[in-house]
């Protein structure tokens, strides 16, 4: 089990997008895996910032992951999901039973902390049973600094508390280092 993560903008899906052309080109099969709670673009899509998307398996509370990758293609090369941040606890131990039991590879891709720098479920558990975790860098959007935390914007403004799950892309988050993330320069904001 591999868990790649980084800060908003730093290319985690359009990484899920490369793997799986890569498995398909070798004519090896991949599933493509996804939170249900993301509809940016639609459920059941991954969808990159530059424009790429592919039809995905949506993830719900109540999927059972394990039984849907042996129900799909129990003989699958790989298994990648995006938005992993989203997982539950019981989810990141059917991930584990997949690469224990099934012996097929899953990478996950998704946030580590949330816009209050605080762990979500899913990364939580992922950073405590994951065999690798692979960071991917981006800069902050103030500076040339590596961003390690996600900023959400509402009317021109940082915001530091509310909800932990807002879904949305660069009109509401912003990749930023530490410093940014508590003394951002609001007249970079778009």
């Amino acid at each position: 089990m591999f868990f790649h993560y980084g800060a908003m903008n730093s290319g985690k899906t359009i990484d899920i997008l490369k793997v799986a052309h890569n498995y398909e080109e070798q004519n090896k099969s991949v599933i493509i895996m996804t939170s249900g709670l993301d509809d940016r673009d639609e459920i059941g899509y991954v969808s990159s910032r530059i424009g790429l998307r592919r039809q995905a398996l949506p993830i719900f509370a109540e999927t059972n992951i394990c039984d849907v990758v042996k129900k799909e293609n129990p003989g699958a090369a790989c298994v990648l999901i995006d938005e992993a941040q989203f997982l539950q606890k019981h989810h990141v131990l059917e991930i584990a039973k997949i690469v224990d039991e099934l012996n097929i590879p899953v990478m996950t891709y998704g946030l580590k902390n949330d816009f209050r720098n605080e762990l979500f479920e899913g990364s939580k558990y992922l950073l405590l049973y994951a065999d690798k975790i692979v960071e991917i860098k981006t800069i902050c959007w103030f500076c040339n600094k590596k961003a390690l935390m996600n900023m959400r914007v509402a009317n021109g403004k940082p915001v530091y508390e509310g909800e932990q799950i807002e879904i949305g892309g660069n009109e509401a988050y912003y990749p930023v280092c530490r410093k940014h993330y508590f003394h951002p320069d609001l007249s970079q904001l778009k």
